[in-house]
């Protein structure tokens, strides 16, 4: 069956589309990285390769795999093989805490660990926790070259029966104490999302955040649908995209705010040629409106704005291009998509009124794995008895309909596109001898979009200067947990009921 043919039905698999492609378009490039290419047609013989070698160790239907690496064609390539193989692909954060990586490769009960060199070293204080295979993906030794593993040349895997309920994969959220999240995504929401293809075959897509988020994910995934192009970068850098977008004749390109700001802050950005461009993204982080209105006047191509969550539910859509009035809303809910806003007592609110905003859509999670109760607190149902995941982020709808996000209920930080969770720094500070209580909040960067800053209350008679606990509680936290700043206090505000005042934390932060 056509590729064409196989995105008009209710349902079917990335991994057909590959096929389909490589039957229809061989030559085409699939595939670009650091001055490598490989095409639909050897895309899919490397993904037969791989997904043989998978089930030849033992790989069943509904396994998982992990990877914990930079982006590459190997790793790209090993994403596909894996939902080939019938497996669901758990991508993980290079970046997080070697005690995290432990616990999600234990969770996920993978018995295969791809990964690179760095992640490897990253992995060394806890080698004895890990007992899955390693399988090195760029011919490093942390472990069994990725090349020699693979099934020889011509291999076909066994046929594995997909429905939509077949878990795709497998996304965590961030965390240095206790068990980060694994949300658990499946065929049927991740086909919801190629069905809907802003992509075509002659698309040239720019992918410069990494392949363990499910932003990277949203447009890596329909542009292999479409049979077109993907330009991948191992690590952003401004000077290197707009290089490559100007050589490569970028069409599109998925961003975080902090991007577009490094880039158009590039000394080089008005001198590149991007008049290629067709569509540009921005997901992850909140976008300021006044960022979104440079990238229309000095980016060719329109800009459009997703905000939704890695566990689904509802999204919205901004076509800033069209809406130049509504650059400070994050858009209406997309087609299909319902988003209703609710009380603490779980009640909607009135038009116009601010509430928790909870969505529903034929793309969400199945839940949190192993986590049942995460999942159910993840959860609201309408009063008809009908599933919407809460977002955790309260807002307004205007009387147009365009959603304007007015805080996050939950205290996450957003900080150059990654999650990161106050309670998680703050369980961190509180191992410290000299603390007596703490309160991370997020306040505004430049840089990043966001930033944490901790401020701390010391025990009595605790001698510890900002600067040194500063750095002891960096070197225990993911590279993109780290404190920006710590500011020591003799107390922390609260209201009469005894609730943490954060909100007064951050403005009397950015006040200062």
């Amino acid at each position: 069956m056509r590729a064409a043919e196989l995105l008009n039905q209710d349902f079917g698999t990335l991994s057909d589309l590959i096929a389909a492609h490589a039957a229809e378009q061989g030559a085409k490039t699939a595939l670009v990285e650091a001055g490598r290419s490989l095409t639909y047609a050897g895309l899919d013989a490397l993904v037969d390769r791989i997904a043989s070698a998978l089930q030849r160790d033992g790989v069943a239907a509904g396994d998982s795999v992990a990877v914990c690496a930079s982006t590459s064609i190997h790793y790209a390539a090993l994403f596909l093989g894996i939902l080939r193989a019938g497996g669901i692909v758990a991508p993980l954060a290079p970046s997080s805490t070697a005690d995290s990586l432990a616990m999600m490769v234990l969770d996920c009960g993978a018995r295969l660990l791809f990964l690179d060199d760095a992640a490897g070293a990253a992995l060394t204080p806890v080698a004895a926790r890990i007992t899955a295979t390693r399988i090195a993906l760029d011919g490093s030794a942390a472990g069994q070259d990725f090349t020699a593993w693979l099934a020889p040349a011509g291999s076909t895997p066994a046929c594995v029966a997909v429905t939509a309920q077949h878990g795709f994969n497998l996304i965590y959220s961030s965390g240095t104490t206790g068990m980060p999240k694994g949300i658990l995504q499946g065929h049927g929401m991740r086909w919801s999302q190629l069905r809907r293809l802003v992509y075509a075959p002659d698309s040239v897509v720019m992918i410069s955040t990494p392949l363990y988020s499910n932003t990277t994910l949203v447009s890596f995934l329909p542009t292999l649908a479409a049979g077109g192009t993907l330009v991948l970068m191992a690590k952003f850098d401004a000077t290197q995209f707009l290089q490559l977008a100007q050589a490569h004749r970028a069409s599109h390109a998925m961003l975080v705010p902090v991007q577009y700001r490094r880039l158009l802050e590039h000394p080089d950005f008005d001198r590149t040629d991007l008049s290629s461009f067709v569509m540009k993204f921005a997901t992850s982080a909140p976008f300021p409106a006044d960022l979104k209105a440079q990238v229309l006047a000095r980016w060719p191509g329109g800009l459009i704005e997703f905000y939704g969550m890695t566990e689904g539910g509802g999204s919205c859509m901004l076509l800033a291009h069209e809406h130049p009035d509504k650059l400070h809303t994050v858009g209406k809910p997309i087609p299909g998509h319902d988003i209703r806003l609710i009380d603490d007592a779980g009640y909607e609110v009135a038009a116009g009124e601010v509430g928790e905003i909870v969505g529903r859509s034929d793309a969400m999670m199945a839940g949190y794995h192993n986590q049942p109760e995460k999942t159910a607190q993840a959860e609201w149902y309408s009063p008809q008895g009908l599933r919407y995941i809460r977002t955790g982020d309260v807002g307004r709808f205007d009387a147009d309909g365009f959603l304007t996000l007015m805080d996050r209920k939950k205290d996450m930080i957003i900080s150059g596109g990654f999650n990161i969770y106050p309670t998680d720094l703050e369980a961190v500070l509180a191992r410290h001898e000299a603390v007596l209580e703490s309160a991370v909040v997020g306040v505004a960067s430049a840089q990043w979009g966001e930033t944490p800053v901790a401020f701390v209350v010391l025990r009595p008679d605790a001698a510890i200067s900002a600067e040194a606990l500063k750095a002891w509680v960096n070197a225990r936290l993911g590279k993109t947990q780290r404190l920006a700043d710590l500011r020591l206090v003799d107390s922390l505000p609260r209201s009469h009921i005894g609730k943490l005042l954060k909100r007064e934390l951050r403005e009397s932060y950015q006040a200062a």
